[in-house]
């Protein structure tokens, strides 16, 4: 069911608005006793989960019992970043998901529908897989609250992926992971309707239809004045709700490019972006605008390591972004990737195939690790002179002495392409 529709490109929907909307849709739904928040995590802050998770404590109180973000794989959130992201909302509120320990499996797709969906490349059963809290019978409301975004593992982010991903468990996330990587991530990002999603949608109309869960989404893109700005928001409890966030994401967020980009300079935000994990958003996101040949530069001020997750690290830096056959074969041959399925997912994802260049430039890792992973090595102060992140626009900027680039300022928030890569 929809319970509330709004968004186009041209619109903003400030603070009030968004409060008197969220009220107007908690009022239909009745009083509730003990309500659980599902934001995402700190990687999301510009979602505006965080602002519209204090505006349900505003409103439900006492009643709203619990916040657990949606971590998936990432690190725990530290105090001060529960502060900045949730502002009033009690700290003894919040819990951690444990991915590796504390998860249910509720069901298991079935292997010959994870073989239909991923064209005949995967054939084991999925389990569905989700933070025990949400099985509490005491929450008659589970709210999920997040962004809609193009999103390279399972085509459009957010709905049920902040369910099975954000509160699932290892198994669950690595073999999801997979499905997208086999299928192919230029073939499925900015699809609502992705192999992922089909598997995800499975469990939830077989497995979870019967959890108080209602989801919260929003569109967010930047203004004429280069602000961040909610240009929708969709509350309901069904794919309806999604598929409606994902048409105006696409709308906002996904930028075809003129033609394909010969140089392209990606900021990695330092109080964002601290791993490749995370920071191959970079690579993700830009691929399908990116020429042959092409040069990408990420400045990454805060890049401390390659995996969030020990284990996961300790694959990247022994495996590399080596491309996609290389990756497969050593799934193959080694069990540690077996057993780790979203580590050789992200190295497919990192890898440029050898079509374009990428050079990380590091605040916090040496020349030996960067180019130990398969990737060149920048100088982050000699690249940060030439091509200063303050006085960079988004999109194409002319260089003094002629030189045309094109700048991104947060990988994150969108999608760029070029036709002849995206159909």
């Amino acid at each position: 069911m929809l319970y509330y529709s709004r968004g186009s490109k041209n619109d903003s929907i400030g603070p009030e608005e968004l409060r008197k909307i969220l009220y107007e849709v908690f009022e239909r739904l009745g009083p509730k006793k003990r309500v659980l928040g599902l934001p995402p995590d700190f990687t999301r802050f510009h979602s505006f989960a965080g602002q519209i998770t204090e505006m349900a404590w505003d409103y439900y109180g006492k009643a709203l019992t619990d916040v657990m973000p949606a971590l998936g794989t990432h690190v725990p959130m530290t105090e001060k970043e529960i502060k900045t992201m949730f502002g009033n909302i009690p700290l003894n509120l919040f819990r951690v998901h444990d991915w590796r320990n504390d998860v249910v499996t509720v069901g298991e797709v079935p292997a010959s529908y994870v073989h239909e969906v991923s064209e005949g490349k995967l054939n084991y059963a999925w389990p569905a897989q989700v933070n025990k809290l949400l099985l509490n019978p005491e929450f008659d409301l589970l709210l999920s609250v997040g962004q809609v975004v193009p999103h390279e593992v399972v085509g459009m982010a957010n709905y049920n992926k902040n369910i099975f991903v954000g509160t699932g468990g290892s198994e669950g996330i690595n073999k999801s992971h997979y499905i997208g990587a086999t299928y192919g991530m230029e073939r499925l990002m900015g699809r609502a309707d992705s192999p992922v999603r089909k598997v995800l949608e499975y469990a939830s109309k077989n497995f979870i239809a019967h959890l108080p869960l209602i989801y919260i989404q929003t569109v967010v893109s930047k203004n004429e004045e280069g602000k961040l700005v909610i240009r929708g928001i969709f509350i309901g409890d069904d794919f309806e709700c999604f598929q409606k966030a994902a048409d105006l994401s696409m709308e906002v967020n996904f930028l075809m490019v003129e033609k394909p980009i010969r140089k392209c300079i990606v900021w990695l935000d330092p109080s964002e972006f601290k791993s490749t994990w995370l920071g191959n958003k970079s690579i993700y996101r830009t691929r399908m605008a990116l020429a042959d040949g092409a040069e990408l530069i990420v400045l990454a001020p805060a890049l401390k390591e390659f995996g969030e997750d020990k284990t996961i690290d300790g694959l990247i830096r022994k495996y590399g972004y080596a491309g996609t056959p290389a990756i497969l074969k050593a799934v193959e041959e080694n069990e540690d990737l077996r057993n780790n399925l979203g580590a050789p997912s992200h190295l497919i994802h990192g890898s440029s195939e050898g079509r374009f260049t990428i050079t990380y430039c590091p605040g916090q890792l040496s020349r030996e690790e960067i180019e130990s992973v398969h990737f060149n090595y920048g100088d982050l102060q000699e690249m940060m002179k030439r091509y200063n992140p303050e006085q960079l626009k988004d999109g194409i900027n002319i260089m003094p002495d002629g030189e045309e680039i094109f700048y991104i300022s947060n990988p994150a928030l969108g999608l760029w392409a070029h036709k002849d890569r995206f159909n």
